[in-house]
């Protein structure tokens, strides 16, 4: 197998994907647009055709739990395996071979079954040795009630565990700060340790200075402590009151979750199409409501009062109902829709089409997420994509001593990044956040980076690692 070097000479990761659908497909693009030596290795020679045409990648046709297969994809010297068959049997196997027979350093797997994730001693080195374990289904419900817990976001993500949020949210007439410079934010929230990283409007990054003026419908990205989020929302759109009433349109995994993780403090109704799932829902919650029903019959909406209600979230595994039964419910008058939307394709055409769904959310955006800390050069701590996957934002650990890094005693306003990337702010201790230009970065230091450009993300992983301080 040939050795893929990047522009800046720096060996690339090897890595292997092991299965060519969406996910798979999406992080070995995602992987070899950032110069990684990528496989990815798939039964179906028809999923893998077009992204070996497309891609710098490397295509296997063969069975991901085989060890030759493995071997031919290169698992000997391989960095990194990421199994993301439709299988967690598959998955778990290919780990447990590239561990024990190749020594993979890091494994990641994607497991559905909650049956094997509430087993807490089985992921490990001495058990099936899977250094992270994915779960698509948990990684949405996550997301979605942290959207319910600060109505108004259009994107809220965690850092810090949980104590340092990156929130997006769109300006709406009538805020506070429409019309108003930047500045005016600082000074309104004197005591509120914050930092606007990315501006934009009409789909397109603007400048983020103190004169910037904040127009109607511009996308604002902030980087906040959780405990100044919704005021920050509430600078730049009238509040939303908070949220009583949530509708959720499929009792699968999902919606089984979400309807345990909301039941003790909204009103929440479950649609849920098959009459088998929908009874052992209700078995399974205390004070939600399971409906056996279409989601998509407009006589069932209106006799629930879809109109009192502030969320429906269409979270069957059929992207066309699920955009379909939203739509309708934002025409008899739910207060805001949220759609599941598997085919990325979808998500664009949805997030492009107005105001009829107001969130789309993608599942292999939160996985790719999930998995990005684990490709990204020095110690990144955590990746969350932002945009349908065009932007990110970064948690990184400062390491090193003056003679050895570049940003160790330096300001924060006096670090260069590159064209693209924006500084947010510097989280020291038990989730402090310091944004102050005059704030000094040491050993220890986790500091969080937007990436407008994704062609900047090398580059500020160099500005990151240890080594000669002139490099």
């Amino acid at each position: 197998m040939r050795e893929v070097r990047s522009k800046t000479n720096v060996r690339a990761m090897k890595t292997i994907v092991l299965g060519a659908g969406e996910v798979g497909a999406t992080i070995a693009e995602n992987l070899a647009e950032e110069n990684h030596d990528v496989t990815i290795v798939d039964t179906n020679e028809v999923l893998l055709r077009p992204l070996q045409d497309r891609l710098d990648v490397r295509a296997l046709t063969g069975y991901a739990g085989h060890p030759e297969v493995l071997r031919k994809a290169g698992a000997d010297d391989a960095d990194l395996i990421i199994a993301v068959t439709q299988s967690d049997e598959v998955n778990m196997v290919a780990c447990q071979i590239a561990y024990t027979l190749f020594h993979t350093p890091t494994k990641v797997a994607r497991i559905r079954a909650t049956e094997y994730l509430v087993e807490s001693q089985l992921f490990h080195q001495e058990a099936i040795p899977i250094d992270m374990t994915i779960n698509p289904e948990q990684l949405v419900t996550d997301y979605i009630k942290r959207l319910i817990q600060f109505p108004g976001a259009l994107q809220i993500v965690d850092f810090a565990n949980g104590s340092i949020q990156v929130a997006g949210v769109k300006a709406y007439f009538g805020g506070a700060l429409v019309g108003e410079p930047l500045s005016k934010l600082s000074r309104r929230l004197p005591n509120a340790a914050l930092s606007v990283v990315a501006i934009y409007r009409r789909g397109k990054p603007v400048e983020t200075t103190d004169d910037t003026i904040i127009e109607t419908d511009d996308e604002i990205y902030f980087l906040a402590e959780r405990a100044n989020v919704r005021r920050v929302i509430g600078e730049l759109r009238n509040v939303d009151r908070r949220i009583k009433r949530v509708m959720l349109a499929g009792g699968g995994h999902i919606g089984g979750r979400l309807a345990r993780a909301l039941e003790r403090t909204c009103q929440v109704k479950v649609i849920e199409s098959s009459p088998r799932r929908a009874r052992q829902l209700s078995n399974n919650v205390d004070n939600a409501i399971v409906l056996q029903g279409d989601a998509a019959n407009e006589s069932l909406l209106r006799e629930e009062n879809i109109d009192r209600v502030d969320v429906f979230c269409a979270i069957t595994n059929d992207d066309e109902a699920n955009i379909l039964s939203a739509m309708l419910a934002k025409r008899l008058g739910a207060r805001k829709v949220m759609s599941l939307i598997n085919r990325l394709a979808y998500v664009d055409l949805v997030q492009s089409s107005g105001n009829q769904i107001d969130i789309a959310i993608s599942p292999k955006q939160s996985t790719i997420s999930a998995l990005l800390a684990h490709v990204r050069r020095g110690d990144v701590v955590r990746v969350h994509a932002l945009r349908r996957g065009s932007a990110e934002v970064i948690e990184l650990v400062v390491h090193g001593e003056r003679d050895s890094s570049r940003i160790i005693d330096r300001r924060l306003g006096d670090i260069q990044l590159p064209d693209g990337a924006t500084l947010g702010g510097v989280i020291r201790g038990r989730g402090k956040l310091l944004t102050a230009d005059d704030t000094v970065l040491g050993a220890g230091d986790h500091v969080i980076v937007f990436i407008a450009d994704k062609g900047a993300t090398s580059a500020v992983e160099r500005l990151f690692q240890v080594g000669s301080r002139h490099v």
